[in-house]
Parts: C-alpha cells; sequence; structure tokens
C-alpha cells in the first residue's frame, strides 16, 4: 500500500530540504563569527549557497569572488519564500525537454536524482546572476544630474531637516543696538525684570550711600569693571546706584506730594494746608519759589544744570539748554495751554510756536496746493478755469468769516438774513485756536532770549497758582537733576522683590526691582547704564510715563543743531547722559513704555 501511495520513509519535501540547508549555512555562519576566523574564502566555499542572501530574513553568504564582504548583493525586500517554492517546483516538475516528468509513482532514487539536478541549475543560475549584480554594483556611479542628487518640493518645504546654510544662502546680523531714543518726558515708575538677581541694588551700607551722596553734590563719577562677576560686592557700582537716584525738588513738603501735579487733587484731598488761607504764607511760599527759579534759570544758562521742569496744576514747561535735543539755543516747551495762556504770553511779547499746529497747516495748504495744480492741468478752457478760481475765492471768504454773501442774493433771502456781526466773524477765526486747549496740539514752543522772558511771565502770572481746590496757594514744583536755590536733595525708592514668570508650560524665577518717585531723563539713562553690566546684558524695563508729558518729545519748528564743540563736563552729570540727551528725539508725541536687553543691544516700544 505504501509502495501504490509512493511514500518513502526517507522522503523529504524540496522545501524540508532547503530549509535545512539554510539552517545548517546560517550555523556554519555563526559559529565561524564566533571563532573569529578571517578567511571569508574558505568559509564560503564549505558552503552551498554561496554569494546569495535567502529571500526571507537571514545572515549574509558570501562568494568565492568577494573580499571583506565587498559587492555583496542586497536583499530583495518584494521578495516572497513562497515565490521561490514555485521555481522550485516548475523546475522539478519540467525537464530540459519540456516534456511533464513522471508522478509521485517514480522510485525514490530517480526523485533525489532529479531533485539534486534541478536545484544545483537553479543555484548555479543564482550564482551567475549575483557575479553579474556584484559587477554591476562595482562599476556603477551615478551621473552628477542624478535625480538623488536634486533638491525636491519635498525638501524645500521642510527646512529644518537641511542645514542653515542651505535654508539661507546669506545671513546678515543686524548691528547691536548700544542706546535707545532720548525720552523728556516724566515718569512716575519703572519696574525692571531679569532672570539674574537684582538684589544688589537694595540695602545699602552706610558707607556706600555716603559716598554716592557725595560723588553726586560733587559731580564725580566712579567707573567699575564691564564684566562683574558679583554685583552686589561691586562697591562701586552700589554706589554709583545710589547716585543715579538723587534729584532735587522746590517746595519740598513732607506730608504732601508735590509730584504729579496735573489732575492730582484727591492725592492732596485731606491734607493740610496752613497756606490755604494764610496770605502772608503764600507770599512767602511764592518769594522763596521766585528765588529758586531764577536761580534755574541762571544755571541753566550757565551751563552748569542742563534742564529742569516747571510742574504746576494746569501746565508742565520744560526748559532745556543750549545744545541738548539738537537745539543751539536754550528752548522751553509748555504743555498743555490754553487760549488764555497764549494771550497773555503774547501780551508780554513772548513769541512762540505751535510746532504741531503749523505742522498740520502746512501739510494742509501743500495738499490744497497739490489739488490746485492738478485742477489746473486738467481744465481744458479758460472759462472752466475762471470758474474755479471764482469758487476758490468764494471758499476762502467762506473761511474768513462769511463775508460774502453772494449765494443769498441768488436765492433772494438776503434782506431776511442777518449778516454776521464782527464778533461773530472774530470767534470763526478763532474757533482753530480754542478747539485744541488742553490737548497735546496746543505744546508752546519757546526759543532764545524769549525763554528769559518766559521766567518772568512765570514769576509774575497769578494762573500759575491755583486759586480754588485742594492745590489754592501752592506754587508749581521745580524739578532739577543738580543742586539749586532752596532745593531739597530727594531719593527715589527703589525695592526689589522675587518673582515667578510663566514661560510657556514652566515657571522661572525672575527678579524684579520697582522704582517710584519722579524720575528724570537723566536718572531712566543712568539706571539703565548701571544694570547693563550688573544683568550681563539681559534685562526689561518697563516705564510708567505721566501722560501730560509725553508731548515735550517732539521737535520745535525752528531747532537748528548746535554750532561747534560744547564743553559738556560742567551740566554736572554724567558725560554718557549728557550725550545721550544731546540727539533729538525720534519719539513725536509719544513716549517709551518698554525698553529690553537682550545681548547687551537695546529695543523698545512706543
Amino acid at each position: 500500500m505504501s509502495e501504490d501511495l509512493g511514500y518513502s520513509p526517507s522522503f523529504k519535501r524540496p522545501s524540508e530540504i532547503m530549509r535545512m540547508r539554510r539552517k545548517r549555512a546560517r550555523s556554519e555562519a555563526f559559529s565561524s563569527s564566533l571563532s573569529g576566523d578571517t578567511s571569508i574564502t574558505e568559509q564560503s566555499a564549505s558552503s552551498p549557497l554561496s554569494c546569495v542572501r535567502p529571500f526571507s530574513p537571514g545572515p549574509l553568504f558570501f562568494n568565492n569572488h568577494t573580499r571583506s564582504g565587498a559587492g555583496v548583493k542586497r536583499r530583495n525586500p518584494f521578495a516572497n519564500i513562497e515565490n521561490r517554492h514555485s521555481l522550485r517546483n516548475k523546475c522539478l516538475r519540467f525537464d530540459d525537454d519540456g516534456q511533464k516528468a513522471e508522478s509521485s509513482t517514480t522510485r525514490e532514487g530517480d526523485f533525489h536524482n532529479r531533485d539534486d539536478l534541478a536545484l544545483s541549475e537553479l543555484m548555479g543560475k543564482v550564482e551567475d546572476m549575483g557575479r553579474q549584480e556584484n559587477h554591476k554594483q562595482k562599476d556603477f556611479s551615478l551621473p552628477e544630474d542624478d535625480s538623488l542628487f536634486k533638491e525636491t518640493e519635498e525638501d524645500v518645504k521642510a527646512p529644518l531637516l537641511k542645514s542653515p546654510q542651505a535654508s539661507s544662502p546669506l545671513s546678515v546680523t543686524a548691528p547691536p543696538c548700544t542706546e535707545y531714543p532720548a525720552d523728556w518726558s516724566l515718569k512716575t515708575r519703572l519696574l525692571f525684570t531679569s532672570s539674574l538677581s537684582l538684589s544688589w541694588s537694595e540695602q545699602p551700607k552706610a558707607q556706600e550711600e555716603a559716598s554716592g551722596l557725595s560723588q553726586h553734590c560733587r559731580a564725580q563719577f566712579s567707573t567699575w569693571p564691564h564684566n562683574l562677576q558679583d554685583p552686589k560686592s561691586c562697591t562701586e557700582l552700589r554706589c554709583a546706584f545710589q547716585q543715579s537716584l538723587i534729584y532735587w525738588q522746590h517746595p519740598s513738603l513732607s506730608w504732601v506730594p508735590l509730584f504729579p501735579r496735573i489732575n492730582a487733587e484727591r492725592r492732596f484731598a485731606g491734607k493740610s494746608a496752613p497756606w490755604a488761607q494764610d496770605a502772608e504764607l503764600q507770599q512767602g511760599l511764592m518769594s522763596d519759589w521766585s528765588a529758586s527759579l531764577s536761580s534755574l534759570y541762571s544755571l541753566l544758562k550757565a551751563r552748569l544744570c542742563p534742564y529742569f521742569y516747571v510742574c504746576s496744576s494746569q501746565f508742565t514747561v520744560l526748559f532745556r539748554a543750549a545744545a541738548l535735543a539738537g537745539s543751539g539755543s536754550i528752548n522751553a516747551l509748555v504743555s498743555p495751554t490754553t487760549r488764555g495762556l497764549r494771550e497773555a504770553m503774547k501780551a508780554e511779547g513772548i513769541e512762540f510756536s505751535l510746532p504741531l499746529v503749523e505742522e498740520r497747516t502746512t501739510s494742509r495748504e501743500q495738499q490744497n496746493h497739490c489739488d490746485e495744480e492738478r485742477q489746473q492741468k486738467n481744465s481744458c478752457d479758460h472759462e472752466e478755469n475762471e470758474c474755479c478760481s471764482d469758487d476758490r475765492e468764494t471758499d476762502d471768504d467762506d473761511e474768513s468769516g462769511g463775508s460774502s454773501l453772494s449765494w443769498l442774493k441768488e436765492m433772494g433771502v438776503q434782506d431776511k438774513i442777518k449778516k454776521p456781526d464782527s464778533i461773530s466773524i472774530q470767534l470763526l477765526k478763532e474757533g482753530k485756536a480754542v478747539s485744541v486747549d488742553r490737548k497735546p496740539e496746543s505744546v508752546v514752543y519757546v526759543e532764545g532770549p524769549h525763554t528769559f522772558t518766559l521766567i518772568n511771565f512765570l514769576i509774575n502770572c497769578k494762573s500759575v497758582v491755583a486759586a480754588a481746590g485742594s492745590q489754592a496757594g501752592l506754587p508749581p514744583t521745580l524739578l532739577a537733576p543738580v543742586a539749586f536755590r532752596g532745593a531739597a536733595m530727594h531719593s527715589l525708592k527703589a525695592r526689589c522683590v522675587n518673582v515667578k514668570s510663566q514661560v510657556g508650560s514652566d515657571y522661572q524665577n525672575m527678579s524684579s526691582m520697582e522704582i517710584t518717585g519722579p524720575i528724570l531723563p537723566s536718572s531712566l539713562h543712568a539706571i539703565t547704564t548701571l544694570l547693563r553690566p550688573a544683568q550681563k546684558g539681559n534685562f526689561s524695563a518697563t516705564l510708567y510715563t505721566h501722560t501730560p508729558t509725553a508731548i515735550l518729545n517732539i521737535h520745535g519748528t525752528k531747532q537748528q543743531g548746535a554750532s561747534g564743540s560744547v564743553d559738556i563736563s560742567t551740566f554736572g552729570l554724567n558725560p554718557a547722559s549728557i550725550q545721550h540727551l544731546m540727539q533729538p528725539s525720534c519719539l513725536g508725541k509719544t513716549a517709551l513704555t518698554q525698553i529690553t536687553m537682550n545681548n547687551y543691544s537695546y529695543t523698545w516700544k512706543k
């Protein structure tokens, strides 16, 4: 029965024979790798499947012709063991003549012989194909214009996968900005933050505080190393910080906050004001105040004081010495003003200008001139030109007060309409001037010897002192960076706090320093100059501006550059701060709100 079925105890299927041979070859390759035998040719000679990597995952078999594993055929990732089985079965089922072989009833010896013959032919063909493939791989080289070396659209769309040089052909770094624009507005509060500790600026020693006060009065400025390892142990830095906080003020009343003065009635409410009902006391305060103001102007004229502020309950005046803010002479800015104040200044013979109003008028005239030229070019005949000129004359008459009433005659109602009188015409003319009262556009610019007349006007003008309210009888506040007659020395208040700031999803420890008080432009620059080396060139500052003083950053209409060299050592301030304030401000009608230093380079926001 077993013979009829072609059964033999030693019979093995072709797939089992191939599996055994692969297993034998793997064991031999593994044993050779463990033994450290470097002779690859001898090992490959003993293996029947040389120079062939099996289609299924497995070790690599070496050929007699390969040396050091070079030129070995790679594994075909698309091949399958079933494909190989089917190819082998086809070789077994068909002979060389194309005739179908005998069925399973053939004898066992004939079947094995035919199986070995077919396998040997198959392995020979595979070896020949492997040699040809190895030869092609050795001699093959890609051309220069091959697609493998070309950038595809996906490579361009994914610049992170490429080097920075490939993504940006030419990267130009901007030069660091070592200064920020000069800001002439008064600040009420500064808030500095830094990743490094700011505790070096608080709790000065008695000797450091005394040294800072002495250096300020003597106009001496210490130097410190630019690369500070420990700012808290640098005595010169701590003394210079105390020196930068000092300012001078008149009058000085410890129980009354004298800055700011505009819209500050709540700050004065409930405070004791013995001068309110005492005329003799008011006269004494005004006498001392007049002497202090005259002293300040004398220092300004002699180049011993760079600038000072006059802060009243109605307006603020900034006096600047020659060569500051790009001006060649002493100049002053008054803001905000009213029509009554401007009329009083004209009556005293003070020549002034309204820079923003004149700028707006000039731009409007230029626009009208361009429109007129455009109309003249577009007009074709002379009659249309005459009509246009008549219309323009009519418009001019209407703007000048409405003296031309020809359109009423055309309608036939000239007798029923009452003509405007001279008072109405005058009000119409002054309507534009009144519309800017108490607005930033009402800022007044005074230059040259008229600033001295302005000083006399402020001393004798009764409107600089409030006649009613919580500030009644109190003279304006005088603020200056240097000492003057009747002034009291004050120091800004500094306080340091460690906080946690959210950076992304994490919290980072930050150190903050808050400075409050009337912060002058020179004090702001001196403090930022000290923070530059102390915080390793990385800090940020938030600036809180006294709003009515933001307009003081504008240019005067008659400003001219200072001629010749100016001796800045007599101003009594740090030469670096004076050089900073000598540059014309580019902020216009706005003020700085934020300053950031990153890697010793400034950025700012208005």
